[in-house]
C-alpha cells in the first residue's frame, strides 16, 4: 500500500500547515469517477422525468408525485440499514466493493429500464419499480463508496482533498445532463425520447467507464474493531441521532439543503415573474452550474488554510451575503444578478464539501469512544438530511409565496406579491445557510483533536497484533 503514497509532510497539531498530497491524484480521479454516473442521474429524475412521463406515456401527475413521495419515505429507511449493512459485511474483496458491484447492476438495470423504455410496457407499476430501483441501487454505490472514500486516509487535509475530487465529477457530471437538454430542445424540442436517452447515455456510459475504475484504485483498509453488533432499524437511527458531533453536521447539512432546495424551486419564478425576464430563466440556472465545476478546488484550499469547520461557516456566509444581495436587483436589469450567479456557482456546494469531509473525522471519534466502525451509516445519513431538506423547502416556500399572493397562471401578479416572492427567494435560503454556519461555528473536532484520536486508535488497534 506504501506504493500508493508520496512524501508524508502532515501537518503538525496547530492545524495551520497544509500536508503535501499524499494519494496519487490520478489515483484519486479514477476513485471519485463513480460520483458521475450518481450525480448525472440525480437532477433529471427530478426535472425531466416527471414532465416527460407525463407527457410521452400519459402517467398522470397526481400519481407520478405519489411515487416519487413514496421512494422519499422508503430510503430515508433503506439508506441507513444500506449504511449499517456496509459496515458488517465481511469478504475476502472487502466491506465495500461487494456492495458497489451489487448496486451497479440494479442501478444500471434500471437506469436502462426508465431512460430507454418500451412504449408499451410503460404503467405506474414500471415506472414505480424502475425508480425504486434506480434510488436502491444509487444507495447500494453511493453510500459505501462515500464510506470508502473516508477510508483511504486518515489524514484530516487529505479527506478534503478525497471530497473535492467527488465535488468536482459531480459538478461536471450536472454540467453535461443540463447542457444536453438545452441543446437537444433547440434542435428538435419535440422530441422528449430523444432527450431520455440522452440522459441515460451519459448516465450508463459514466457507470461502465467509472465502475472498473473505481474498483482498481485503492485497496480497501483493514479496520479493526469490535465484535459486530447487529442492529435493528431503530437502532441504526437512534445511533445517527445520539451522536452529538454527527448531529451537528447533520442538522447543518439539512439547513444547507433547505437553502439550496429553496433557490432552485423558486428560480424560475423569480427571474421569469420579478425579474420579467422569462429568456433568462433556465439559462442562469446553466451560468450558475458552470462556475460551481471550480468551487471545490478553491474552497478546499481555504479549508487548508482554515480548517473545515471554519471553512464551512465562511462558505456558509457567503451564501448568506450573496441571497441578500438579491434583495438589490432591479427587476428588468440582469446586470447584477448575473454578477449574483456567478458568486452564487463559486460557493455552491462549499458547505456540503466540508461537512462530508467532516464525517469521516466524527466517525474516528465514534469508533474510538465505542470500538465500532460505523463509518458507512453516518454517511447513509446525509441522504436523510437532503431529502428532509428538499421536502421542507418545497413544502415551505411554494405555500409561503402562494399565500403571499403569487399565482404562476395569472397573466399579471400584484407588486406586492411580487414582493412576497422576492422576500421568500431571497431571505429563506440566506436564512438557511446562516442557521447552517451557526450549527458548526465552533466545531470542537479540530484538526489538532483530530491527530490525538488518530494516534489514540493507531495504538489501540496495535495492541491485538502485538
Amino acid at each position: 500500500m506504501a506504493t500508493l503514497y508520496r512524501s508524508q509532510g502532515l501537518a503538525d497539531d496547530t492545524g495551520h500547515a497544509r500536508p503535501k498530497s499524499q494519494l496519487n491524484g490520478w489515483r484519486l480521479a479514477g476513485f471519485a469517477s463513480l460520483s458521475a454516473p450518481i450525480y448525472a442521474a440525480q437532477l433529471p429524475l427530478a426535472v425531466h422525468l416527471p414532465a416527460i412521463y407525463a407527457q410521452q406515456f400519459h402517467l398522470s401527475l397526481g400519481l407520478i408525485g405519489a411515487i416519487f413521495l413514496a421512494e422519499r419515505l422508503w430510503g430515508a429507511f433503506a439508506d441507513p440499514l444500506v449504511g449499517a449493512l456496509s459496515d458488517n459485511t465481511r469478504t475476502r474483496f472487502g466491506r465495500r466493493r461487494p456492495w458497489i458491484v451489487a448496486g451497479a447492476v440494479i442501478f444500471g438495470t434500471a437506469t436502462a429500464a426508465l431512460y430507454f423504455p418500451a412504449a408499451q410496457l410503460v404503467t405506474p407499476l414500471y415506472m414505480g419499480a424502475a425508480l425504486f430501483a434506480v434510488y436502491l441501487g444509487s444507495s447500494m454505490i453511493s453510500i459505501p463508496h462515500l464510506a470508502w472514500s473516508g477510508e483511504i486516509s486518515g489524514a484530516y487535509h487529505e479527506r478534503t482533498r478525497i471530497q473535492t475530487f467527488h465535488s468536482v465529477v459531480g459538478a461536471v457530471a450536472l454540467l453535461a445532463v443540463l447542457i444536453l437538454p438545452t441543446i437537444i430542445d433547440q434542435l428538435n424540442p419535440a422530441n422528449a425520447s430523444l432527450k431520455l436517452a440522452a440522459i441515460g447515455v451519459v448516465v450508463l456510459g459514466s457507470l461502465f467507464i467509472a465502475l472498473p475504475l473505481t474498483l482498481r484504485s485503492f485497496p480497501e483498509p483493514a479496520i479493526p474493531t469490535a465484535p459486530r453488533q447487529r442492529v435493528a432499524l431503530g437502532g441504526t437511527v437512534t445511533i445517527l441521532l445520539r451522536d452529538p458531533l454527527l448531529r451537528r453536521v447533520l442538522l447543518s447539512d439539512f439547513a444547507v439543503t433547505v437553502g439550496q432546495s429553496t433557490r432552485a424551486g423558486l428560480i424560475v419564478f423569480f427571474v421569469t415573474f420579478y425579474m420579467g425576464l422569462p429568456q433568462w430563466a433556465s439559462g442562469l440556472y446553466l451560468f450558475q452550474f458552470i462556475f460551481g465545476v471550480v468551487a471545490g478546488p478553491i474552497w478546499a484550499q481555504i479549508g487548508y488554510r482554515i480548517g473545515k469547520h471554519k471553512a464551512a461557516v465562511a462558505g456558509e456566509l457567503v451564501q448568506v451575503a450573496i441571497n441578500l444581495g438579491l434583495l438589490f436587483v432591479v427587476p428588468g436589469q440582469i446586470g447584477l444578478l448575473l454578477v449574483l450567479t456567478v458568486a452564487q456557482g463559486v460557493a455552491q456546494g462549499s458547505g456540503n464539501l466540508m461537512l462530508r469531509s467532516m464525517v469521516a473525522d466524527v466517525a474516528d471519534a465514534h469508533r474510538l469512544r465505542t470500538g465500532q466502525d460505523r463509518t458507512a451509516l453516518f454517511f447513509s445519513a446525509f441522504s436523510l438530511s437532503a431529502k428532509a431538506g428538499t421536502a421542507v423547502a418545497v413544502g415551505v416556500a411554494l405555500p409561503l409565496v402562494a399565500w403571499l399572493g403569487f399565482d404562476p397562471k395569472a397573466v399579471t401578479n400584484s407588486p406586492e406579491a411580487l414582493r412576497g416572492l422576492l422576500w421568500v427567494f431571497a431571505l429563506g435560503p440566506a436564512i438557511a445557510h446562516l442557521i447552517s454556519a451557526a450549527l458548526v461555528h465552533g466545531f470542537p473536532l479540530t484538526q489538532a483533536r483530530h491527530a490525538h484520536i488518530r494516534r489514540a486508535l493507531a495504538d489501540r488497534d496495535a495492541v491485538p497484533a502485538e
